[in-house]
């Protein structure tokens, strides 16, 4: 049974339920992962930055991810069949589509800026930067979660929706990669919130 009733104590620093001598936070509804020993100050913005960054991931899960690569998929399929090129398509429907596309990118790059800035703790020129956001965001992910190189996991990242970008016009199977990439990102962006906030706290029933 999950201890969320009315009478659960608010976010905060807590002694450790697991009788370790350290403090451990309660977000209000689970313990987080996030500890400090005691007698360690303890930053006042260190809960509100966690708990700011696991609603950026949780938004990003929502919306950011489908967003953005969505909307890379859609702008080049238009493209590959503008007016003008071997297969075209009505000029009124590209315009549609493209404009769709790149609406799109841009609400999944401000997804992945917030995203950013709250792991990060301020704004960089990364974050503002959409397209770069989603590559640095993937690194910054990768090395918090850990398991995987960072350098390895953002190169493969570029390197199919490079191919995707360069020949999904004559290889119809690359549209597959920007979906991969996205499952990708979700999944690594889900990890990384679950991290952070840690598991559900439940009671124990009986002796």
């Amino acid at each position: 049974m999950s201890l969320t009733s009315p009478d659960s104590p608010p976010p905060g620093w807590y002694p450790d339920p697991g009788g370790d001598r350290q403090w451990r936070v309660w977000s209000g509804t689970r313990w987080s992962n996030l500890t400090r020993p005691y007698g360690e100050p303890v930053a006042p913005t260190s809960l509100a930055t966690s708990l700011e960054a696991v609603r950026a991931l949780h938004r990003l899960v929502r919306y950011g991810v489908v967003a953005v690569f969505a909307g890379l998929g859609l702008v080049v399929s238009v493209l590959a069949h503008w007016p003008g090129t071997a297969h075209p398509m009505g000029q009124p429907l590209a315009a549609i589509l493209s404009d769709t596309g790149v609406a799109l990118f841009a609400i999944g790059s401000v997804c992945y800026a917030f995203a950013l800035r709250a792991l990060e703790g301020r704004w960089t020129f990364a974050a503002l930067v959409p397209g770069v956001n989603v590559v640095m965001l993937s690194g910054l992910m990768t090395m918090r979660v850990g398991g995987r190189s960072p350098l390895v996991r953002v190169t493969s990242e570029i390197v199919l929706l490079a191919l995707f970008v360069a020949q999904s016009h004559a290889q119809v199977w690359l549209g597959i990669a920007p979906a991969l990439v996205a499952l990708d990102h979700a999944r690594w962006s889900d990890a990384l919130a679950r991290r952070l906030t840690g598991p559900t706290l439940t009671s124990r029933t009986g002796p």
